[in-house]
């Protein structure tokens, strides 16, 4: 109880949190109400990921340049434990065995082919510990709806109009910036820049989790969502700055709508990222009047970098789903967490393969385009390096642009087996480089 009245308190506060299922959450229409909640679940996933890049124009290379003709490998299995912990509360922990690189060691495009592959890698199988955390659902008034049991969500009921709190160690991405055709590396879109907004700089360490707080205020149509969460202790990095010291302050605005019988919704997400960074025209600067090669790390300060995105989805048919985003964020700081984007752009379609008589079966289609600032340009073209990208030089630079297409055919109930292409324009916005096609073969299961 007493639990209860904190979370109360602090709910107002701090909106935010839906709940961090993997599958959709919301119950279809009619659905019955389960009665009777579900007190212990234990899920699973195991992900495998293999990608190789064409031949493509490449006459000078830097740190951070894409290869051609290259392959890598990644493979990923999770397994999620959950728990009630009283009336409306649930505890998750999560733990998962990661193997593999992404291409050049997920360097070479700001846009990177695959949101499989992490910052960091390993040859040989190792153990990490990705989620533990607490989220409480407050229930007020409205219809009941049902809840299906999921990854990281318990099977029951909850209400229309609601407060939820999470506490503890997730992926900002569990939270913010979801997308019904567009979020899922594991199922649906691999390219970073399709999966989460480019510009969307979210707090994390180098395998993109992070610990802090978010909740959410549903009220009809709408959702109010906030949160605060550590960031890394310098960009880029696989340790947190625990206490808050570095942080991200996020806050997202829904509007859920219906055209006719087909669901869809509008968000706004805001990310204000409190840390130690450092400008990009003053690194350059110093290396000018120094003599001495860029470095960023010099002339680090804390300071913020802010921004938005706008993210929308809606379902055309039965069958087939349309998505749309736009993101900026501020171009002279250096990114911290995510990839090299100051401005983001993302469109497609999905549709599902009923009228081939392949009703779990999916074929996507999305374009993107990255494009970075005037002093990101320069700071490029003077050898500096980002979290991805870097040719050691940037004499025409030019905006990423990436198609994706992807067929995921269902091999079994809970089986899939997927062929993804991608042709990315300017790898990390150099016209002298590419264009590059990436070809993937990606094996999901889970129960």
């Amino acid at each position: 109880m007493a639990a209860k009245w904190t979370a109360l308190v602090i709910a107002p506060l701090v909106f935010g949190c839906p709940g961090l299922a993997v599958a959709d959450d919301q119950p279809a229409a009619g659905a019955p109400v389960n009665t009777v909640p579900e007190t212990f679940a234990v899920h699973g996933q195991f992900t495998y990921v293999e990608q190789e890049t064409s031949s493509f124009n490449a006459p000078y290379a830097g740190p951070n340049s894409l290869s051609p003709d290259s392959g890598r490998e990644t493979t990923d299995a999770t397994l999620y434990l959950g728990g009630a912990l009283w009336s409306g509360a649930e505890l998750w922990i999560n733990g998962e065995v990661d193997q593999g690189f992404g291409l050049n060691n997920t360097l070479g495009v700001a846009g990177f082919p695959s949101a499989e592959a992490y910052k960091v890698g390993k040859n040989q199988p190792y153990l990490r510990f990705t989620r533990g955390f607490v989220r409480d659902t407050f229930n007020l008034n409205g219809d009941q709806e049902a809840v299906e049991s999921a990854q990281n969500q318990l099977a029951g009921s909850r209400s229309e109009n609601r407060w939820v709190l999470t506490v503890g160690k997730i992926s900002v991405g569990d939270i913010f910036d979801i997308n019904p055709y567009a979020h899922d590396p594991r199922g649906d879109f691999l390219n970073w820049t399709a999966v989460d907004a480019g510009t969307f700089d979210y707090a994390a360490d180098a395998w993109g989790y992070t610990v802090g707080a978010a909740a959410e205020w549903y009220q009809g149509p709408w959702t109010l969502r906030s949160g605060v969460f550590d960031l890394s202790n310098i960009p880029n990095s696989v340790h947190l700055d625990p206490g808050f010291h570095e942080f991200q302050l996020l806050a997202e605005v829904e509007h859920r709508q219906r055209i006719g019988d087909h669901a869809g919704n509008v968000m706004v997400t805001v990310f204000d990222s409190r840390g130690r960074m450092g400008l990009l025209d003053q690194a350059v600067a110093l290396a000018e009047s120094t003599d001495t090669p860029v470095n960023i790390a010099a002339v680090r300060q804390y300071r913020s970098r802010l921004g938005a995105d706008v993210n929308a989805s809606q379902e055309l048919t039965a069958d087939l789903g349309t998505f749309l985003r736009f993101g900026k964020a501020a171009g002279n700081v250096e990114a911290y967490e995510f990839t090299d984007v100051d401005q983001s752009l993302s469109a497609g379609l999905s549709l599902k393969g009923t009228t081939w008589h392949r009703a779990q079966d999916t074929v996507a289609l999305a374009l993107m385009e990255n494009k970075i600032s005037g002093e990101r340009e320069a700071y490029l073209n003077a050898g500096g390096l980002g979290i991805l990208v870097g040719d050691g030089k940037l004499p025409h630079p030019g905006p990423e642009d990436i198609l994706e297409t992807y067929y995921s055919a269902a091999m079994f109930s809970h089986f899939a087996l997927t062929f993804d292409y991608q042709w990315i324009d300017h790898p990390a916005y150099n016209r002298d480089r590419g264009p590059v096609s990436v070809y993937a073969v990606r094996f999901h299961a889970q129960f």
